[in-house]
């Protein structure tokens, strides 16, 4: 046996947020995301020509999960501000400035699910409201559920895997340069990206 007891979804391909799976079912309850083992991460061109990744090290979350509607699931995700990491410290600064995400003033962002629409086996699409630096507006993630397993101290655990694109000005994130061959410093298209790995509380 390997090290975590994996179980995969083998539901039918399904199209709407209202089943009934009983392979799904195991999943009804409530999760806490375990931040040690997931990961949220943003990525952005520079300098039109390459493309800088950072991530959040610091953020919590909590899901409710209805394994027989998961149209009833919701998800509320809180990430600090100030936890980016680029790698770059002289960037990092730049972008908990006032110039960017203003962590000092803003030190949270949020995402609070509104709906869930469950479109094959593992795959959804949901639906929330994102906010950074005091603006809230809608989003979409492609969501995957990446399986369950045991881990080797008894936690039951959840993965799932998802991703969104998002343009950065439409949250007050304006800053920019003009560069002398064209085009802009910092792209205004972000993908936020997603890995969780969730542990069973109820």
């Amino acid at each position: 046996m390997g090290l975590l007891n994996r179980h995969r979804a083998t539901a039918p391909a399904l199209a709407t947020d209202s089943v009934s799976a009983p392979v799904t079912a195991r999943l009804t309850g409530v999760w806490t995301i375990d931040p040690a083992h997931s990961s949220i991460a943003f990525v952005a061109r520079y300098a039109m020509i390459t493309k800088v990744r950072g991530t959040f090290e610091d953020f919590d979350g909590r899901l409710y999960l209805d394994g027989e509607r998961p149209g009833r699931s919701t998800a509320d995700v809180t990430i600090k501000a100030a936890g980016l990491d680029t790698r770059q410290e002289q960037r990092d600064r730049h972008l908990r400035s006032a110039d960017f995400f203003h962590a000092e003033a803003h030190p949270v962002l949020s995402f609070r699910s509104t709906s869930v629409r469950q479109l094959s086996a593992d795959t959804y699409h949901l639906s929330g409201d994102l906010s950074i630096k005091g603006v809230t507006r809608p989003v979409v993630l492609d969501l995957t559920h990446t399986g369950t397993a045991t881990d080797p101290f008894g936690n039951e655990r959840a993965g799932f895997e998802g991703s969104t694109t998002v343009d950065r000005t439409e949250w007050g994130l304006t800053w920019n340069r003009v560069l002398e061959t064209g085009g802009v410093l910092v792209g205004e298209k972000v993908k936020l990206e997603f890995d969780v790995s969730a542990i069973r509380a109820a």
